[in-house]
């Protein structure tokens, strides 16, 4: 019996390091009041966040990030992606300058070539080649087991996203979704999805209950077949890992590269109440490591965003107050992420 326990004690520690190094912080940099990037870096050290996403290759941001145990995910800029995509040694020099340069004392983990790239961009057509050499210069590099090649969507792909089963891709989205999905099975790296309920909520207040967007719901919500889902943050994955098997991606996993709730800017929706609850509870699942229905117990690696309150971003209000933490690095919402 003590030896079961301790194998049991062993298990549930496990889990819970899973869960909180499956989680991490969006670091944007659209304000002209945030701390200097070496405090933000220390900032992610003293409250345990061990992974990073950046919005492009900031050398102040990457040089202090050096000797560190945190983990980024990069992303090339969409502006960038055509020329990488038609020019070779552009990739190289791309790879060369902001990745090799840094490594192996900064921690890559993944390269998002491209964030909700607009299908009617000009943009769009490129992406899966930008891709493709992007993981070629990895590949020269020997990285290619260190750092996975992919690209961050939004659900808008999606023609159909309820029930979650009956996930798919628009028509529209295929001939772009398709190529991607090949690469990322032939390098077994997952594919990047923003995940944001508010939006869900916000576009469909009739049929969407606020408890089900915030994970308060006291019981199943949806009954999808055997899936019952009490979040929508859930029902949203599962629907994108039902997306994915039906064009050949069943073996792909989602990586949230963002998810966030606005504390301001919408009046009695973007409240800083709601926020705090969005924030905590979705940090409770992560660092459960149950997954979702549709793929239990695999965790699912979740990054926040974001790090503050960035109040030159352009857009609406709204996109101004997403922060976890004020510019004086004080917590907004008092959340442990150790």
């Amino acid at each position: 019996m003590e030896t079961i326990l301790a194998l049991l004690g062993l298990f549930l520690l496990s889990l819970r390091f899973i869960g909180v190094q499956s989680m991490g912080v969006c670091y944007g940099l659209n304000g002209n009041n945030l701390p200097s990037k070496q405090d933000v870096i220390n900032l992610y050290n003293r409250n345990g966040i061990q992974k990073m996403r950046i919005y492009g290759p900031d050398p102040e941001v990457l040089n202090a990030l050096r000797g560190t145990n945190i983990e980024v995910l990069v992303d090339v800029p969409n502006e960038n992606i055509r020329f990488i995509a038609n020019d070779a040694s552009t990739a190289a020099n791309w790879v060369q300058n902001n990745i090799k340069n840094y490594s192996p004392g900064v921690k890559f983990s993944y390269i998002a070539v491209g964030n909700e790239v607009s299908l009617s961009s000009d943009v769009a057509q490129y992406v899966g080649a930008a891709m493709e050499k992007i993981q070629n210069e990895i590949a020269s590099a020997g990285l290619q087991n260190q750092i996975k090649v992919s690209t961050s969507i939004s659900a808008g792909l999606l023609s159909i996203s309820y029930p979650p089963s009956q996930g798919s891709f628009s028509n529209e989205a295929k001939s772009f979704i398709k190529p991607i999905i090949n690469l990322l099975v032939q390098n077994n790296a997952p594919l990047l999805v923003n995940v944001y309920p508010y939006l869900s909520y916000m576009g469909n207040r009739a049929n969407i209950g606020l408890d089900y967007a915030l994970f308060t719901s006291p019981g199943i919500v949806v009954q999808d077949g055997s899936f019952g889902y009490q979040n929508i943050f859930d029902a949203i994955v599962d629907a994108h890992y039902s997306a994915l098997e039906k064009e050949g991606g069943s073996n792909i996993r989602i990586v949230v590269s963002e998810t966030g709730w606005p504390s301001e800017g919408n009046p009695g929706v973007a409240t800083f109440e709601y926020a705090g609850t969005y924030y905590r509870n979705v940090i409770s699942l992560v660092k459960s490591g149950r997954g979702t229905p549709r793929r239990p117990g695999t965790g699912i690696e979740t990054y926040l965003f974001a790090m503050f309150d960035e109040n030159i971003k352009p857009g609406e209000e709204t996109e101004r107050h997403f922060g976890l933490f004020f510019p004086n690095q004080q917590s907004k919402y008092g959340i442990s992420f150790n």
